[in-house]
């Protein structure tokens, strides 16, 4: 089994990264299962967004609250019976969530979640110019998180690439094929 991370700020592609990882894999006879957090599949998952529309400390405490839940679940499902069945997993946000943090509780929120909770086998950050995520958010038609205005996925960023050691860095300001080409580097890598 190998687990891959796919982190980044909103905006920056990582379900496209994970998408093309799913793929890669597949086309390789492994059977893969993508979680993403927070997950619209679940009650929690739902529940976590809509306190990321909602501005305060106590819709961000919810918030972090019901996504490191959301993290459990998805470790549970990896190493339970429902995991059983796949070769490979997915998941699509993990501990980069911890820059979304305040920055007196960012570095140490990360340092905890590497501390507790498991390593994956390959970690990628997913990183984009604020301005072309935040035209990727707007195009989607939703309504915005508090976390989706260019201050803040400047301020995200910044914090993400300066938590980055030891992650793969992809930049997705590309094109979709230079996307495709560096996926398949980072699967031959794990080969």
């Amino acid at each position: 089994m190998a687990w891959y991370v796919v982190d980044g700020m909103d905006g920056s592609g990582k379900s496209t990264v994970a998408e093309m990882l799913r793929s890669g894999l597949e086309s390789r006879g492994r059977r893969v299962l993508v979680l993403t957090h927070p997950s619209r599949e679940t009650r929690m998952g739902r529940l976590e967004l809509r306190f990321l529309q909602r501005e305060g400390k106590a819709a961000m405490l919810c918030s972090t609250s019901l996504f490191i839940l959301d993290i459990l679940r998805s470790i549970r499902v990896m190493r339970g019976r429902r995991g059983r069945g796949y070769d490979d997993f997915v998941f699509v946000r993990y501990s980069m969530a911890a820059a979304y943090l305040p920055d007196r509780l960012c570095s140490v929120a990360y340092r905890i979640i590497v501390a507790v909770l498991p390593t994956p086998d390959t970690a990628i950050l997913v990183d984009v110019d604020p301005g072309i995520a935040l035209a990727r958010i707007e195009g989607r038609g939703e309504e915005h998180e508090v976390f989706e205005t260019r201050e803040r996925l400047e301020m995200v960023r910044r914090r993400m690439l300066g938590l980055s050691e030891g992650w793969i860095v992809i930049e997705n300001t590309s094109g979709t094929s230079e996307l495709k080409d560096m996926i398949g580097k980072v699967l031959e890598a794990g080969d």
